[in-house]
């Protein structure tokens, strides 16, 4: 199973289907707090959900030739969130990052070192030209990730998601493998 241990407290690691149970229980406790953001909270209704998502991840090992496009972010031993690709355009060597981490799990650094890592495996072993970050203009938490690892803001998509009751614009950052400060 492939893992990157970031220190002591933090671990990314390839989601298994023994997973669907924990990650079922973050996605429900942290639900009213992701709501705001996240507009596929609603289609989660059972650990049965949860499991075809995890069966859906591992069958992208193939897109990849055997390396996983997302993770789970293991905290002190406890699913915290997850991190890793929606999508890889090997057309153009370019990778679309996403990401979310459970309410209790704020304010602990954790997605910070989490993108950092993240960043150098697309770079590294997916050999990825450019790496993007799409955000709802509005969550200003979410977008002072990108901001800190120095992606560029590269436009925007008008009414680029349905959150629940009104549309979202998206903010696209983009950085180069060139670009990237180790």
């Amino acid at each position: 199973m492939l893992e990157y241990k970031i220190n002591d407290d933090l671990t990314l690691r390839m989601f298994n289907v023994d997973d669907a149970e924990a990650l079922f229980q973050l996605t429900m406790a942290s639900k009213p707090y992701l709501r705001e953001w996240l507009g596929w909270l609603d289609y989660i209704d059972s650990v049965e959900d949860s499991k075809q998502n995890i069966e859906g991840r591992i069958k992208g090992l193939i897109e990849t030739g055997g390396r996983p496009k997302s993770f789970a972010l293991m905290y002190k031993g406890t699913l915290a969130g997850t991190i890793g690709f929606n999508e890889i355009n090997r057309g153009i060597q370019c990778g679309t990052i996403g990401y979310w981490l459970g309410q209790d799990f704020q304010g602990k650094g954790i997605m910070t070192q989490s993108l950092g890592t993240i960043i150098e495996y697309g770079f590294g072993d997916l050999k990825l030209n450019k790496i993007e970050i799409r955000v709802a203009t509005e969550n200003v938490k979410s977008r002072a990730l990108p901001e800190r690892f120095g992606f560029k803001e590269e436009g925007f998509i008008r009414d680029a998601e349905w959150l629940y009751d009104r549309y979202v614009d998206h903010v696209v950052y983009g950085l180069l493998r060139d670009e990237w400060v180790r």
